[in-house]
């Protein structure tokens, strides 16, 4: 009949994985959209080497992250969470007041949401750094500005 292709599934390894260094502004972009091409980085999905049980991702440094939009009225009814750990302890937090008072939490929260929730993702977590302004130490690495 035919002959007999043998298929493999690509298994990448950790001396095979270059990093690359990639900066985003995030000025007036819009959250959401963001936070998913941030996390693609990361998880290293745009690679052709990908490996889901491996970080193939690369470092992603975000500037201006105070400038941040959010469409339609979730800058005053989105409403971010955390517990303190004692009784009654649950604290509320309006995006709008979160992004005067920490401006980088906002967009650290929703790429992190967007990682796996294991020992990987926060390996992945690692390599996001995140600046309210355009400044960042990062310079000797030569980020590639990613659009």
């Amino acid at each position: 009949m035919g002959e007999c292709v043998l298929m493999r599934t690509y298994q990448a390894k950790p001396h095979e994985i270059v990093r690359k260094w990639h900066l985003i502004d995030a000025k007036g972009e819009i959250l959401g959209r963001l936070a998913v091409s941030a996390a693609k980085l990361l998880r290293g999905k745009h690679k052709p080497i990908f490996t889901p049980n491996v970080d193939t991702g690369d470092h992603v440094i975000v500037i201006n992250a105070s400038q941040v939009r959010l469409t339609g009225k979730k800058l005053k009814t989105k409403t971010y969470y955390h517990h303190t750990g004692f009784p009654g302890g649950l604290k509320a937090i309006t995006a709008e007041r979160l992004l005067q008072k920490k401006p980088t939490e906002v967009l650290s929260k929703a790429i992190r949401g967007m990682l796996p929730k294991t020992t990987l993702g926060k390996q992945m977590a690692r390599k996001l750094r995140i600046y309210a302004g355009p400044d960042h130490p990062h310079s000797a690495q030569r980020p590639v500005p990613w659009s």
